[in-house]
């Protein structure tokens, strides 16, 4: 039996699904990888089952997931991003860093950050499922979405399907600064490289 501050059985199973329908993997593929039986698994997603703490790391190693992802239950404290106790970091050497806005929590489908972007910035072409908004906090960005541009100026904004190939470059001298958020799956397990503005 799970205990109280764990996930009940049919919601682990949900967030179990969720994150193999993310990943885009088959049950018979998230089984192989974690070493268990289709029809176990299936009884997992379907609230049926609840597995063993061994099991469940398993599977979440199968996710590229922490246990922890799947038992730990974020206090309400957690759910704060205070400006000066803000996480900054940056990616390669593009020269764009990030301030994360958003938390991670079991089943979040949000990511948000702060975008840094230096003069010249010019991002690559990208194309994925889920969906991006991102309003400009100052600087001006020009923006591609399937070949038709759009200069974004401070205070200007853009919400698109993520499908649509999208690039985007800084315009000026002066470096932008934007607020992006959306359902891409970030900083998770090895997935760091899909951030936005960074091809995964």
């Amino acid at each position: 039996m799970m205990a109280s501050d764990q996930l009940e059985p049919a919601k682990l199973g949900n967030l179990i699904r969720k994150c193999r329908q993310q990943r885009k993997l088959t049950l018979k593929e998230l089984c192989d990888k974690a070493g268990v039986s289709v029809g176990y698994l299936s009884q997992v997603e379907r609230g049926n089952a609840t597995p063993s703490l061994g099991t469940l790391a398993q599977i979440a190693r199968a996710l590229d997931l922490g246990l922890d992802y799947f038992v730990a239950r974020p206090k309400p404290g957690d759910a704060v991003s205070y400006a000066a106790q803000r996480r900054k970091f940056s990616i390669s050497d593009s020269g764009v860093t990030y301030e994360a806005l958003s938390t991670d929590f079991p089943g979040h489908e949000l990511s948000a950050f702060i975008m840094n972007c230096p003069p010249g910035f010019e991002s690559e072409t990208f194309q994925h499922e889920g969906e991006e908004f991102i309003y400009v906090l100052s600087g001006s960005i020009e923006k591609s979405l399937d070949g038709e541009t759009f200069t974004l100026r401070e205070g200007d904004s853009l919400h698109y399907n993520g499908m649509t190939p999208h690039s985007w470059k800084t315009l000026g001298d002066t470096p932008a600064r934007m607020l992006w958020t959306g359902t891409l799956v970030v900083l998770q397990g090895d997935q760091n490289s899909r951030l936005p503005g960074h091809r995964g």
